[in-house]
């Protein structure tokens, strides 16, 4: 038997404006990656908002492996089965993190003949989007620390930050740190640390954002710290959410690649909760009276 990289190695891969064909959108709508990657502009969706939702199957977990293996698989093989019977389908899936990937998992992006590709891409850099939320993330940060350099107008208690900052890998040693140190010059000295990046606010924020003019409200009233008195103190209060989001203007896009067996697959965030959002939006609609 083939391990899954020599399985996906040897796939013919096609190139992503066929994929995109199968799902009626145009190659003004692409913003490619390459051969085999792109992004579906925004305008896509204006498309087709209007038009009646398709069916949904929800693929989740029961009592998964330590490592969680198998979603992402049985997603793919179902998607491909489907396919394979003549429907019109598509399957979305989570972007892989980066840190998990070089960890116990491995990687993200199925198994066997059960997988989507590129997959060194996919399990990799991708398009950017992590390092999209990574770099909004600690940007954040930095304004948040510049701020308690600059006098802190604001107040703020350094003793009850909640923002930390985050990179995409797992980093035990950078859990809880000292920030600060090195004299005036370097800013003031607190308590910190670092999470991983998908376990970000922001994530989440560019998940649930219908568009960035969305975003950016959202972002602004994002908590990262509180006042000696106890005032919750928010993005907005820092004047930087203009800059957060022009930081999410390609990832709030979703991306497009394919399955072995040719099956058009949105991979993002932000894609796969649209999805889920219309699908819920029509079983509601449903259920009235």
């Amino acid at each position: 038997m083939k391990s899954d990289v020599e399985i996906a190695q040897e796939a013919v891969i096609r190139p992503i404006r066929e994929i995109a064909e199968k799902l009626n959108i145009s190659e003004d709508e692409l913003e490619l990656y390459g051969k085999y990657k792109a992004k579906v502009s925004l305008e896509a969706w204006e498309k087709v908002k209007n038009r009646s939702n398709g069916k949904l199957i929800l693929v989740t977990a029961i009592n998964p492996t330590p490592a969680g293996e198998g979603k992402t698989t049985t997603s793919v093989g179902l998607a491909d089965a489907l396919h394979k019977l003549g429907h019109k389908t598509a399957v979305a899936l989570r972007e892989p993190s980066l840190g998990p990937c070089f960890g116990l998992k491995g990687g993200a992006a199925g198994g066997g003949y059960a997988q989507v590709v590129p997959m060194e891409d996919i399990n990799l850099h991708f398009t950017g989007d992590f390092h999209a939320i990574t770099t909004a993330h600690n940007l954040l940060a930095a304004v948040l620390d510049n701020h308690l350099q600059q006098g802190n107008e604001l107040d703020i208690d350094v003793r009850h930050i909640t923002w930390k900052r985050v990179l995409d890998l797992n980093d035990r040693a950078l859990r809880h740190i000292v920030c600060g140190m090195g004299g005036k010059a370097h800013g003031v000295p607190r308590e910190s640390g670092f999470d991983i990046t998908v376990a970000s606010e922001m994530m989440a924020i560019l998940c649930l954002a219908k568009d960035l003019e969305d975003m950016k409200e959202r972002l602004g009233k994002i908590v990262v710290a509180y006042t000696r008195d106890g005032r919750p103190v928010h993005a907005a209060e820092l004047k930087v959410t203009g800059a957060l989001t022009l930081l999410f203007k390609d990832a709030i896009k979703p991306n497009l690649v394919q399955t072995l067996e040719g099956t058009p697959r949105r991979l993002s965030m932000a894609g796969l909760l649209r999805i889920l959002r219309m699908a819920v939006t029509a079983l509601w609609q449903r259920s009235l009276p």
